[in-house]
Order: C-alpha cells, then sequence, then structure tokens
C-alpha cells in the first residue's frame, strides 16, 4: 500500500482542484494556511484549582481569594480558556471530590505536551500511618497531608485517636506520576504543623500520633501503585528522590507555618498573594519569580517558600507554567465592561497605589479608565478612552 504524505495529499488535490478550472493561487493560499494549522502545536492547557475556607473546625478566610487569584491569573495571563478550569472550593473539595476530579480533568484529559496547573489552598497537617510505604526521617512516623473539607478529627480528639481522611503526600506523587505530560506546575499553599500569631491566621489542622492515615487512603495508593506498574520499592526510590513531574512550588519548608493575612483590604495566603503578584509582573521564570517573592515574607513568620523541580531537569529555567508565549505582562486587566464603565482585577499591582481617581493606561493601544471604587483586588473605574474585556493595564506614569 503507497504511504500517502500530507505533503503528497496537498499537492494532489491541488491538481485535481486546477483541472477543474478552480483558481491555483487561492487554492494555494488556502493549502499553505491549512498546512500552518497542521503543523501548530497547540498545547491545552488544564487546571484544577482547590480552595477550602469552610472546615467544620479552625475554618480559614483566604483560600476561596487564592483560587480566584490563581483563575484570573491563568486566564488573562495565562491564555486558559475558563471551561478548562475547574474549581473545587468548600463543600466540594472532599477528599473523593478532590481526587476525582484530579483523575478525571487532568489524569484522562492531559496529553503528552499539554500543560497542567494543580493548586491547593487550605489546612495541611501531619498524621501517622503504622504501615508506611515511605519511612520518612526525623519525623517520628508523621507524614504531611492535605485536609479535605471532610478531613475531620477523630470525635474525642485529643484524648481519643482514630483516623482521618486527609490526602497524604505520597498520593499526590503518584497522580503526578500518572500525568502524560511534563509540563506540570504543582502550587500547595498549606503548612504541616499547628500554631497560631496575632498577626495572621495559620493554615494547618491539628494532627500527631492519634490521628491515623485511613484504609481508603491506603488502598487508594495500592491502586496506583498497580496502575502505575510500580513496585513499593520504585516508588520510595522516586519519591526520596524529588517531584514526579514538573515544578512544584509551596508556601512553606515541610516544618513551617503557612500563613494568610489581610493585605490591603484583601484576605489571602501570602504566599498565592505574592506568587500571583509577580507572575503578572514577569517574564521570567521560577527560580527568578522566587528571587523577588522571599524578601517580601515579614522574617518573624519562619516561612520559607521553595520550588522544587523533577530531578535531572532545568524546569526552573523553563518559561512560567510552561507556556512560551502568554498575554503581556501587566498591572491590571479589564473583566467586563458596561456601558462606560469598566470592572478591573488588581492582580499585578500594589493595592497601597489604588485609590478612587487612579489612572491606569493600557499596555498597548490608547486606553484608559479612572478607579471609582475598590473593594480588595476588585475596581470599578470610569472608561476615559475605550477598552474591551480582557485589556491589560498598567499605572499611568
Amino acid at each position: 500500500m503507497t504511504r500517502i504524505t500530507r505533503r503528497h495529499l496537498l499537492q494532489s488535490a491541488s491538481s485535481a482542484l486546477a483541472a477543474l478550472g478552480i483558481n491555483q493561487l487561492l487554492f494555494q493560499q488556502q493549502a499553505h494556511r491549512y498546512g500552518q494549522v497542521l503543523a501548530q502545536t497547540t498545547p491545552r492547557k488544564l487546571a484544577l484549582l482547590v480552595g477550602i475556607n469552610e472546615y467544620s473546625s479552625q475554618p480559614l478566610e483566604g483560600c476561596l481569594n487564592d483560587v480566584e487569584l490563581q483563575r484570573n491569573l491563568l486566564i488573562h495571563r495565562f491564555k486558559f480558556n475558563p471551561k478548562d478550569i475547574l474549581v473545587l472550593t468548600d463543600t466540594k473539595a472532599t477528599r473523593q471530590g478532590i481526587l476525582t476530579a484530579f483523575e478525571e480533568h487532568l489524569i484522562k484529559q492531559a496529553k503528552p505536551g499539554d500543560v497542567v496547573v494543580y493548586h491547593y489552598s487550605g489546612h495541611g497537617s501531619r498524621i501517622f500511618d503504622p504501615n508506611p510505604i515511605v519511612v520518612e526521617q526525623n519525623q517520628q512516623g508523621l507524614n504531611g497531608t492535605f485536609v479535605p473539607v471532610d478531613g475531620k478529627l477523630p470525635a474525642g480528639y485529643p484524648e481519643f485517636g482514630g483516623t482521618v481522611q486527609d490526602i497524604m503526600g505520597h498520593t499526590l506523587f503518584l497522580l503526578m506520576s500518572a500525568l502524560k505530560t511534563e509540563n506540570v506546575t504543582v502550587v500547595l499553599d498549606s503548612c504541616f504543623a499547628g500554631g497560631a500569631t496575632r498577626e495572621s491566621r495559620v493554615r494547618s489542622r491539628d494532627g500527631g500520633k492519634k490521628v491515623l492515615v485511613s484504609p481508603d487512603e491506603k488502598t487508594f495508593q495500592q491502586q496506583w501503585l498497580s496502575r502505575l506498574k510500580m513496585s513499593p520499592e520504585e516508588f520510595v526510590r522516586g519519591y526520596r528522590t524529588g517531584v514526579a513531574k514538573g515544578v512544584v512550588v509551596a508556601a512553606t519548608a515541610p516544618d513551617q507555618l503557612a500563613r494568610e493575612l489581610n493585605i490591603n483590604g484583601f484576605i489571602s495566603g501570602i504566599f498565592s498573594y505574592l506568587l500571583t503578584h509577580y507572575l503578572w509582573q514577569s517574564d521570567s521564570n521560577i527560580e527568578q519569580v522566587f528571587q523577588k517573592i522571599l524578601p517580601e515574607i515579614p522574617k518573624h513568620f519562619n516561612q520559607m517558600p521553595r520550588y522544587e523541580v523533577k530531578p535531572g531537569t532545568s524546569y526552573q529555567q523553563q518559561p512560567l507554567y510552561f507556556i512560551n508565549s502568554p498575554n503581556s505582562t501587566a498591572q491590571a486587566v479589564v473583566m467586563r465592561v458596561s456601558g462606560d464603565t469598566a470592572n478591573l482585577w488588581l492582580g499585578g499591582v500594589d493595592l497601597r497605589k489604588v485609590n478612587v481617581g487612579t489612572v491606569f493606561t493600557a499596555v498597548t493601544g490608547t486606553g484608559q479608565v479612572k478607579v471609582l471604587s475598590r473593594n480588595g483586588v476588585v475596581a470599578q473605574a470610569k472608561i476615559e478612552k475605550a477598552v474591551t474585556e480582557g485589556t491589560p493595564l498598567r499605572l499611568m506614569s
């Protein structure tokens, strides 16, 4: 059987249409455009964003705001289709809800070369695993976890112990391993120890040796080891070597507290806020962005965000979120236009500089707006020179 290449197919079609008297030049132009479309590599961009405020005990305030910071960044800066961003908040962010969403939305849909973002904002904890796959050194058998909305402490705690519905870091490693793409960015804004301060709220649920990993979690891990055809020994080696895919950026070191606080009228995780703030402004890589984030964390917080990339790669030097051509850097963006007013998202500007009367101009073109009011990172503005939804803005110099 003769193999027909794309080039031969276009040439044959050209000859046939020319014989019918169709304008050859017009067809050649169309064929050229068709060939360009076939040659394009347009990765799909998928995101799963999880934020939990409404815990039955120790509720939080800023996690849903973190999700909105990330969602608007992905849409307006990194060109994500809103339909490809799945958001799980509060009652939807159960253990089963999160795991199912990761499998259905990310693992089953992402193809090689696609872009994947997973963001988690909520409580972290440490719980005891009596039969660990990996024995953590110097942690007294305690393993870091992410606390879903149904991750309630055992009845009678701390006098009595029992299991919880937490999702272990080990499980996240296995889920990341199952992704068919390397272009993965995981953002974790939680902590793994208890504590409190007056200045901020700590994202940690109590834990300890009386709080045990659930049988469901262990069964889930074993199922994924089987699906991945990964032996426990291979898993241990991989887990101890480093992250499974892409880049993981975390609000803290494993033994530190992550904080949320009021940032000029907007309650958010300090890490999520700073990360998205500088991603709006920067066309650099995560290594360079972290150089801007770290000095902004108050030293007395004892919170040191960090990033880790897949061993043997230089992903820290790759474009942010593995996207080569994002929209232009900006300090704000037009979210909606209604008559002569516009709603603005102030994701990349110092909020202390935004007051009634502050003027923003379009990054390109002649658009201009003047702020009428501000509520957190959202502002209403009067349109002085025409703008459209999605117009990137900067403070008028």
